[in-house]
């Protein structure tokens, strides 16, 4: 044979097994045969489940899993979800047949949960099935029961009008899910504890953790090396939640992680933004064994390698405008040596978690912030809007200050990192003093 034949003969080999591996792994992106434990013969609409047991534990899968804070308190959706490929909104998961999920089987509704195929096709991993696929078949069942019992809301949800070509194309999340979808339950490590298993569970699974606490490629594949150790959501930054002393929890005690997220604040961080809409709708409602195995479980992952953060020494004229703004502005909630609140206004002297991406503090500096409500912090602080107030330099200097005052180290905030933030979330300008004449 020769050369050039044997060479055509290894690449058309070589292709044969490639097509076969890629057939093999769309099999399994695929397989629902795990959904199979469910009934596929009854509609939601037709069902309405009266185990009074199972449908208060699929309440609190609800929590577990967050579906109110994207579906809306009733369940008809229409939140809207920015990504960089388009604009999504939510969609109604009531038990109405014309525009909800009504027509859905038990069966369908397993698939779509854990396998990411609703009504109108592939669904789109801002509805975290990559995470829910570990939920149990036990859950999934008392999820199936509470869903039952809620009210039918009519609303028709155009989910993906605002998605840019060709990304509206729903098809194209085949490709996605054989690139990125694990679709695997949840395997149980014999090697470690009952607790550290349940808190692996809830954080790979209905709680999610890593789909926001990770970073994502171009594709919007989960980075597998950055497991939990922070990422963009855009117009905020969901940080470092790995044992890291300076850039994650490292410092954190137990009880510190329960704390913060049962109340949305533990004397060092105040949720907000996303995290204060999950402490909210999600994990005040945990029970406080499941709040101790997400404690064990975090402070077991292995930490990042972020290193501490570097200090910026800012021009001394304009820290020292910095520092007058600051008392202006900001000691009457924060104090003068950045002290801070107890339970309800984060300390910033020596606060890892604002040392590193100022994504969160820009977004607080420009449009306000709002702690959650929350059983154990009734009053919820809230810190008003500055975009009217300040220009960007102006917001910039005084992160600069705060970042760099009372033992902290932060990099420096440009004025153009201010503009564009500005830009992204839709903040006003700095109001203008009219010419007197």
């Amino acid at each position: 044979m020769s050369k050039k034949k044997k060479i055509g003969y290894a690449v058309a080999v070589l292709a044969v097994l490639a097509g076969i591996g890629a057939s093999g792994r769309l099999w399994m992106v695929m397989d629902s045969s795990r959904s199979a434990v469910a009934d596929d013969k009854v509609k939601l609409a037709d069902f309405h489940s009266d185990d009074r047991a199972a449908i208060k534990r699929g309440e609190y899968v609800m929590r577990l899993a967050d579906c109110a804070a994207c579906h809306q308190t009733d369940f008809s959706g229409g939140y809207k979800i920015d990504t960089p490929f388009g604009a999504l909104l939510t969609s109604n998961i009531t038990p109405d047949k014309q525009t909800g999920i009504g027509n859905m089987t038990e069966r369908d509704f397993f698939n779509a949960v854990r396998q990411g195929r609703g009504n109108h096709g592939f669904l789109y991993p801002a509805m975290p099935y990559t995470a829910y696929s570990k939920i149990s078949d036990d859950e999934m069942h008392d999820l199936w029961a509470w869903i039952s019992t809620q009210p039918a809301v009519s609303r028709e949800i155009d989910e993906n009008a605002g998605m840019n070509f060709p990304y509206n194309i729903r098809l194209a999340m085949a490709g996605w899910n054989m690139l990125f979808f694990d679709n695997r339950g949840f395997e149980i490590d014999s090697a470690r504890s009952e607790q550290w298993n349940r808190g692996k569970y809830l954080v790979d699974g209905p709680a999610h953790c890593s789909v926001c606490h990770t970073a994502r490629n171009l594709l919007g594949g989960e980075v597998s090396d950055g497991y939990l150790q922070g990422g963009s959501l855009g117009d905020w930054y969901a940080p470092d939640i790995t044992p890291n002393p300076h850039a994650g929890i490292g410092k954190w005690r137990d009880e510190n992680v329960a704390d913060y997220l049962r109340s949305g604040s533990n004397g060092e961080s105040v949720a907000a933004g996303p995290m204060a809409e999950a402490v909210e709708h999600s994990t005040q409602y945990f029970t406080d064994d499941d709040l101790q195995a997400i404690a064990t479980y975090l402070r077991g992952v292995p930490a990042s390698k972020t290193a501490p953060a570097q200090g910026y020494a800012q021009d001394p004229q304009r820290q020292q405008r910095a520092a007058l703004s600051y008392e202006v502005n900001c000691s009457a909630c924060h104090g003068l040596q950045g002290e801070g609140i107890k339970g309800m206004v984060p300390a910033f002297a020596g606060n890892n978690a604002m040392q590193h991406d100022p994504t969160n503090m820009i977004h607080a500096m420009l449009r306000g912030a709002r702690a959650p409500h929350t059983e154990q912090r009734q009053t919820a602080a809230g810190m008003p809007a500055f975009d009217w107030k300040m220009d960007d330099q102006q917001i910039a200097e005084v992160l600069n200050y705060v970042r760099n005052s009372w033992g902290n180290q932060g990099q420096q905030v440009t004025a153009q990192q201010v503009t564009t933030l500005r830009e992204h979330t839709g903040a006003g300008d700095k109001l203008k003093t009219p010419d007197a004449r």
